[in-house]
């Protein structure tokens, strides 16, 4: 029976097959929105969503945000108005980062899955608040970005799916960016994530207004060093190149050089 908009109920032999076929689709193909959020919602039900929710219940924030079920799209947050915010603002930081990062907050699919609709609701939340982690942590969107917020996401709401891909992806990646993960961000992650309150339980629409170095004070977020000017420096690194040699015996030979 359908308990929501949307909701498509499964037996148990479907919630195996989804849980096993999209897990090996999205270690496959991590880019595909679509077999993430499905994965997410498998191994997010029935144990963890249903914490989470108690999470909710007991705090005063949360509890309002399941009242209301607010939604958080370009049409309820008012992108012009977020741009007209001083800089120094939650609200002006937020939407300069989607702006740098050529984001939406409406490309977040629906939950289907989960049969509990408050349950579904939590994880909805948490989806849609992706990109406010990613905004007052100044993390970018490319691979190493979304591992760094993966690994915070894991550290303080502890969704399994988060931990999976925050332990699973950075061998993916090049060893100068591992090094980066595991020396910086990571450990970043991990700390901001245990210490920081339950980022569920904030009332991110109603805190678009507050200066956002006061709210990462509040909720226990430190910045961590800018992943992009990181990553920029890297790149403009002189590389190792290869000059030909030409011994007087004409035999030509090949020396490294910086």
């Amino acid at each position: 029976m359908q308990r929501y908009p949307g909701h498509v109920p499964l037996n148990t032999f479907q919630r195996l097959f989804l849980f096993a076929s999209s897990g090996i689709a999205a270690y496959i193909s991590p880019r595909r929105a679509d077999l993430v959020a499905t994965f997410g919602e498998m191994t997010s039900q029935p144990f963890f969503a249903r914490r989470l929710k108690k999470q909710m219940l007991s705090d005063p924030v949360g509890r309002e945000l399941l009242r209301e079920k607010p939604r958080i799209t370009s049409k309820t947050l008012n992108l012009d108005y977020l741009r007209s915010l001083p800089s120094n603002t939650l609200g002006n930081e937020y939407v300069q980062w989607l702006d740098k990062e050529n984001v939406s907050p409406d490309t977040r699919l629906p939950v289907r899955f989960i049969d509990d609709p408050d349950e579904a609701y939590v994880i909805q939340r948490y989806r849609e608040c992706h990109d406010f982690y990613h905004a007052i942590a100044g993390l970018p969107v490319v691979m190493e970005g979304e591992v760094a917020v993966k690994m915070f996401e894991f550290a303080n709401l502890g969704i399994p799916m988060t931990g999976l891909a925050a332990i699973s992806e950075p061998f993916k990646l090049p060893k100068s960016m591992q090094k980066r993960l595991f020396d910086i961000y990571l450990p970043w992650a991990v700390y901001n994530g245990f210490k920081a309150k339950c980022l569920l339980n904030v009332y991110w629409e109603k805190m678009l207004e507050r200066d956002a170095n006061e709210l990462r004070k509040e909720l226990g977020i430190s910045l961590p060093p800018d992943m992009r000017a990181m990553r920029a420096t890297r790149a403009m690194r002189p590389k190792r190149v290869v000059r030909n040699v030409i011994r007087p015996d004409s035999d030509p030979i090949y020396e490294k050089s910086n």
